[in-house]
């Protein structure tokens, strides 16, 4: 049995930890996910070309890369469709207001293209990314009232699972007591509105087990799973609760370091 928290500011404390180790969880999952863009910041022939060529295209209409570049600078965009070995199509870059724009063409939800963009400033040349071709991923437009709450609920979850972990590693009194609220969150912004979400991206509720291979939809499961289990072993065995809460949480921060939408739409 674990002994007695220290008190209201030991508790605070275990909660400001537990939001720190959240956002950066949170922040490694957005920018190992598909839709973080590729930042473009480079130094052409004495002038300074920046950006960010994006992988992630909401809604209708074509993809618009821009980047803010002088007017010595051109560029061109090649792009096909991933994964394919079509022919490159190449886009001239235009000129707008300071900027280098172009347009990729529209693509159903879940379809994806390949670009990279070649900028030249007299016999400077760059082309970008500089490893390879950047995937593109379209998807429908999903509403605020549906994302909002999915991200919030995720995060939440995330955020007592940690804490609940934290209590462990200190030996805190009842860490279960958290697992509730965790699947209070975790249940309906994973196993309902994550669906919802990705329906109205690609089209399909759901993609994981037994369906097909999508990591999101899986580790979404896996982990609904490990916390139900750890709350059944903490009820049936007390002595047990601590060894549980910790299993789960290094199962689930295992499962968080997965990059988002491995083998996904």
């Amino acid at each position: 049995m674990g002994r007695k928290s220290g008190g209201w500011s030991a508790r605070f404390l275990l909660l400001l930890a537990a939001l720190v180790l959240t956002v950066v969880v949170g922040g490694y999952q957005r920018r190992t996910g598909p839709s973080w863009p590729v930042p473009v910041d480079v130094t052409l022939g004495g002038a300074w070309v920046r950006g960010e060529l994006p992988r992630s295209h909401p809604g209708e209409g074509g993809a618009r890369i821009s980047l803010e570049a002088p007017g010595t600078v051109a560029g061109e965009i090649e792009w096909r469709r991933y994964p394919t070995r079509d022919p490159w199509t190449h886009i001239t870059m235009e000129r707008q207001d300071g900027k280098l724009i172009a347009e990729l063409p529209h693509q159903p939800p879940a379809a994806k293209l390949e670009y990279s963009v070649r900028l030249r400033r007299g016999e400077a040349e760059a082309t970008f990314p500089r490893d390879g071709a950047a995937v593109i991923r379209y998807r429908g437009d999903v509403p605020a009232a549906v994302l909002l709450p999915h991200i919030l609920c995720m995060f939440i979850s995330l955020l007592f699972a940690i804490r609940a972990g934290l209590g462990g590693v200190v030996n805190e009194a009842r860490p279960a007591r958290f697992i509730p609220w965790i699947l209070a969150f975790l249940v309906p912004g994973g196993l309902l509105l994550g669906p919802i979400v990705q329906k109205l991206s690609f089209g399909a509720y759901w993609t994981g087990w037994p369906f097909g291979e999508d990591w999101t939809d899986n580790k979404t499961l896996a982990v609904v799973l490990v916390w139900g289990l750890a709350w059944l072993w903490a009820r049936r065995r007390p002595a047990r609760e601590r060894t549980a809460v910790l299993l789960a949480v290094v199962i689930m921060l295992a499962v968080y370091f997965i990059p988002h939408s491995t083998l996904g739409s």
